[in-house]
């Protein structure tokens, strides 16, 4: 199902790979991260090329609801408490940073950036508000509480961080991208040292940038031990309240609400790709309640890759290969996080030291008990002797009776009823087709 951006954006008619090409860097993936990573390349005036498997902005981009904030939920309070002030800093700093660049290159390309306040609210506590207050007042960030909101239900309170913006993701995006050296419909079918294999000829490369969202090279960097995927659905509505700001959830599957031209987008019924989750009958449940005459005029789905300690991995792909490099594990926070990790890329690909690198260090320890949770999920659904399975490790897929697919409940591919390769970090579609569910 389209998002509203889908249907509206600007298209942009780029070439196809056709035949082999050799570059200093080559970049895979046309989402926010990718593009804006050969932007700044192409800035510096580094030899780059940049291929995508489908469309720029086609994936997870193209549906995202794109609030541009450095207010990530109640992060801040967790990471001082496990990562200590001085790595906790600077990843606030390089989101805060991105909000402006973000508002400067709308008014370069011509885009809007509307200005927001973005709000983070309880319907439980107050006290995690207060938590978050405090670690922000540490930081030198400016966080207020409020004890009330527009929204349709009775709130404990909300973290209000102002300054922050929302913005149309596909024309933002496909305007970077114009004129860019970019491949669309090119698809990298393997990767081997300086090497990679697509679909329309063989690139070869100094060094190699993998953001294809969920990284699809298995061999290096425990990527799939140390990130999982999470859908949350979206709804666009008529003739309901256009109430200022955006507003985020505390809680993982929390509900989302942001305004968008004249509709109000509704986010919330998030799980685990591959479990059971509420969807878009539990938002349309709520919203039938809260605005009866709202009306209903889009629907979509979007997915993301989560980290076990809630930021973002960029940098060098593994400790073990030098001239490959990563971005992903944006938590829901793709805007700003894929804004700083491109200029943290942008430098390390140059030979530069970055001073935001070490807070996304992809090498960093991860947390015991989340590496564990992800393991036995993947160990259960490698066990369970059922079909169809995942070609990306071999995992049993479960049908997702609201969007009829097939989904993964290890890493979060998705396969549509025929087999079709939906969402990766597989690369292929089902050797056959799945039986009727």
């Amino acid at each position: 199902m389209d998002s509203i951006w889908q249907r509206t954006a600007p298209h942009l008619d780029l070439p196809t790979l056709n035949g082999g090409k050799r570059t200093d860097i080559l970049i895979i993936g046309g989402g926010i991260a990718g593009v804006l990573c050969a932007w700044f390349l192409d800035r510096a005036g580094a030899d780059y090329m940049l291929v995508e498997a489908k469309t720029v902005g086609s994936g997870v981009t193209g549906k995202s609801t794109a609030k541009v904030t450095a207010q990530h939920g109640l992060l801040y309070q967790k990471l001082l408490s496990s990562w200590g002030l001085e790595r906790t800093k600077l990843y606030w700093e390089a989101n805060r940073r991105a909000v402006g660049r973000y508002r400067a290159l709308c008014g370069q390309l011509g885009c809007g950036f509307q200005e927001e306040t973005a709000y983070v609210f309880s319907r439980s506590s107050r006290d995690k508000l207060l938590r978050e207050k405090e670690a922000m007042d540490v930081l030198g960030a400016p966080l207020s509480l409020r004890r009330k909101t527009p929204l349709p239900f009775p709130v404990a309170g909300a973290a209000a961080m102002e300054g922050q913006g929302r913005l149309h993701p596909l024309e933002f995006l496909r305007a970077l991208a114009k004129g860019l050296r970019v491949f669309e419909h090119t698809k990298v079918q393997g990767l081997s040292p300086g090497t990679a294999l697509t679909d329309h000829g063989v690139i070869r490369a100094n060094k190699i940038v993998i953001a294809t969202h969920f990284p699809i090279l298995n061999k290096h960097g425990l990527y799939p031990l140390k990130l999982y995927q999470s859908r949350s659905y979206v709804l666009a509505l008529k003739d309901a309240p256009l109430f200022d700001g955006m507003y985020v959830e505390d809680r993982d599957n929390g509900l989302s609400f942001r305004r968008a031209g004249e509709l109000l987008l509704v986010g919330g019924g998030g799980h685990r790709t591959g479990h059971r989750g509420g969807g878009w009958e539990q938002l349309r449940s709520q919203v039938k309640g809260w605005w009866p005459e709202a009306r209903e005029v889009a629907c979509w789905a979007t997915q993301d890759c989560m980290t076990p300690d809630g930021g973002a991995y960029v940098g060098q792909y593994s400790p073990r290969t030098p001239e490959l490099y990563v971005a992903t594990g944006f938590n829901k926070w793709g805007w700003t996080t894929a804004m700083a990790g491109a200029e943290i890329l942008c430098d390390l690909l140059q030979g530069k030291a970055s001073v935001y690198a070490p807070a996304f260090d992809p090498s960093r320890p991860m947390p015991l008990p989340a590496a564990l949770s992800n393991a036995a999920e993947a160990v259960w659904d490698l066990l369970r002797p059922t079909a169809p399975r995942c070609p990306h490790m071999g995992c049993a897929l479960r049908y997702n009776p609201q969007e009829r697919s097939w989904d993964c409940p290890c890493h979060g591919s998705r396969f549509d009823e025929n087999g079709a390769l939906i969402d990766n970090p597989s690369t292929d579609d089902l050797k056959h087709r799945p039986p009727e569910p």
